[in-house]
């Protein structure tokens, strides 16, 4: 009796089907509202299908001839105007079922996103409401529902801001040029929480470390004693690059 041909898998990962990709880019653009001690993150209102009508992250599709970090950055010049902001590439989300398109005929492939993480001055910033639904700075805490994966994508750049804030100085992307030790340790416990470390050790610390430089300039600010203002040295904190634990 002749031998049957094996049956043919209908399996797409059996069969090795490759995937076709759309990449895009979404970017978890972090602020702080150093006035109300507020994390903020900006999102915008979808104006198409799928999620019609719900918040999401900024984000687009990368086009013809276009890097991911020029992508990444036309997402931000497209939805805020700011002087001073930090950007690096966050992680690759592109799991099967992340984007509901990927299920419709008329689309027929998968869609990868590459995430980028910035962090912007609050008090210079300025959103632009063109071309979105809605575009809105919300608190960490009180952020809506998202559309696809972004919550994910959210609390992965949430994580990599708060380890960012232990090794490298970031959080002077965001203070003005000129401040007081007392807004840069409002500035840890907004984002990392009250009990990552005493004011006074905190204080104590940092000024050791001698990348902080005292301007002479004093400030009152109500009843207490004026603060000195000072400023950062990017030069003294050279040799402390990409250390851990320098602020903490």
């Amino acid at each position: 009796m002749a031998g049957r041909s094996p049956r043919k898998s209908t399996d797409p990962l059996a069969a090795g089907v490759l995937a076709d990709f759309k990449v895009g880019v979404d970017n978890v653009i972090f602020s702080v509202d150093t006035a109300q001690n507020r994390l903020m993150v900006l999102l915008v209102m979808r104006r198409e299908e799928p999620f019609l009508g719900q918040w999401s992250l900024p984000g687009t599709l990368v086009r013809k001839g276009e890097s991911l970090e020029d992508a990444a950055y036309r997402v931000l010049a497209e939805k805020i105007r700011v002087e001073n902001l930090y950007l690096e590439q966050l992680y690759t989300f592109g799991g099967p079922d992340r984007d509901p398109r990927e299920a419709y005929p008329q689309y027929g492939v998968r869609y990868l996103s590459v995430s980028y993480f910035a962090l912007v001055r609050f008090a210079e910033s300025e959103l632009i409401a063109d071309g979105v639904s809605g575009i809105a700075w919300y608190p960490l805490q009180q952020v809506p529902s998202l559309a696809f994966d972004h919550p994910q994508i959210l609390q992965y750049g949430y994580r990599r801001l708060r380890n960012k804030l232990e090794y490298s100085p970031i959080a002077f992307e965001v203070l003005p040029e000129l401040f007081t030790l007392s807004d840069l340790y409002q500035l840890y416990t907004t984002v990392l929480g009250e009990n990552f470390s005493d004011y006074s050790n905190f204080r104590s610390r940092l000024l050791k470390l001698g990348f902080l430089q005292d301007t002479g300039i004093k400030v009152s600010r109500g009843a207490g004693r004026p603060a000195s203002l000072y400023r950062f040295d990017a030069d003294a904190f050279a040799p402390f690059k990409d250390k851990p634990l320098v602020f903490i």
